[in-house]
């Protein structure tokens, strides 16, 4: 079958090949017209993982109709920001059964929407509407290394459609009902990798690594849990397993975007630098809204967005954070 693509970054091109693989035929939106170009010419992507020689089988425009036209289903993977924007855009498009599976990870600044509830508000009927999150690197993932991710739905049926999709010998997919607690772990994760990035750029240890990164795993099962979401969620792909990847690996944007930071760089730095999106930048703010919402203790995303938009100095607050009350291992879950 065709299926729609919007967004044609790494992961966008990732996933593009990936269905490509399976024999689909898909129409990838980019924003950029020599992306569309190059991609429909010479077969590579000119900005993202330009080494790897794409599929025949992908077609790109710079029109949402082409590339939902004929399309049974399509993937969204654009910067969290820009969400709401390509819910309206989809929603003149294509019928109130048409499936769609986001694989952006954030939360909207302002509502403290997760992307589902975006999708819903501007195009309706919860049911047709999936995310999918898991430890997976698009440099990764292209190239047939080994991967697991998790499609969660509150349908049964929309979730098995799109684990049929994806599905390939390399890259297993799991289902999950839990699609809260999945959007809040991938928001989550990229935050912990900024905290993670800004300890080494420091000149801290491996220990401090994993203390930010086991903290921060309970700081996100708090939230989760208070926002109706199931711990459990937290220890499974989207959750644990993203969180080891996004804060360990020499891929993971959101540790090197705050690596730089802690050296004394800046948000405009990297993205001019990398052409690339800090999801964890914007996140550490969004995620405050909820925190507030629902009454939970976010030490490590608090001191992140001090640093990234307040201009705190490093030192000073990772001084504050470990100069807190001490106190039981796990709490605020229940």
């Amino acid at each position: 079958m065709k299926i729609g693509v919007i967004g044609a970054g790494s992961w966008g091109t990732a996933l593009a090949q990936l269905l490509a693989g399976n024999g689909h035929n898909v129409g990838l939106w980019a924003r950029k017209p020599e992306v569309v170009k190059a991609v429909n010419t010479k077969h590579h992507n000119p900005r993202y993982l330009t080494e790897i020689a794409l599929s025949e089988n992908i077609v790109a425009t710079v029109s949402y109709q082409d590339a939902l036209l004929r399309s049974r289903a399509a993937v969204v993977v654009t910067p969290s920001n820009l969400l709401r924007g390509v819910a309206c855009a989809l929603a003149d498009v294509v019928d109130a059964e048409f499936p769609v599976i986001i694989c952006s990870k954030g939360v909207e600044e302002g509502s403290g929407l997760l992307p589902v509830e975006v999708f819903e508000a501007e195009m309706g009927n919860a049911a047709r509407f999936a995310v999918l999150s898991g430890p997976n690197h698009a440099e990764e993932v292209i190239k047939g290394v080994p991967s697991g991710t998790v499609i969660a739905s509150p349908s049964s049926e929309t979730a098995e459609l799109f684990q049929e999709l994806f599905a390939t010998d390399t890259f297993r997919t799991y289902t999950s009902d839990d699609v809260c607690g999945v959007e809040l772990c991938a928001a989550f994760k990229n935050v912990i990798a900024i905290a993670v990035g800004m300890s080494y750029g420091l000149g801290y240890g491996d220990n401090t690594a994993a203390m930010l990164m086991t903290r921060g795993l309970a700081e996100m099962s708090r939230l989760v849990v208070r926002a109706g979401g199931e711990a459990l969620t937290c220890m499974g792909l989207a959750g644990t397993g993203d969180l080891i990847a996004t804060c360990t690996s020499e891929h993971s944007r959101n540790r090197r975007f705050g690596k730089m930071v802690a050296e004394g760089m800046t948000l405009a730095d990297f993205t001019n630098e990398t052409h690339m999106v800090a999801e964890g930048a914007l996140a550490c703010k969004t995620l405050s809204t909820l925190a507030e919402r629902y009454g939970v203790e976010l030490p490590i995303t608090d001191v992140v967005r001090s640093i990234v938009w307040e201009g705190a100095d490093p030192r000073d607050v990772a001084h504050a954070l470990t100069s807190r009350p001490l106190t039981t291992e796990f709490y605020g879950l229940s």
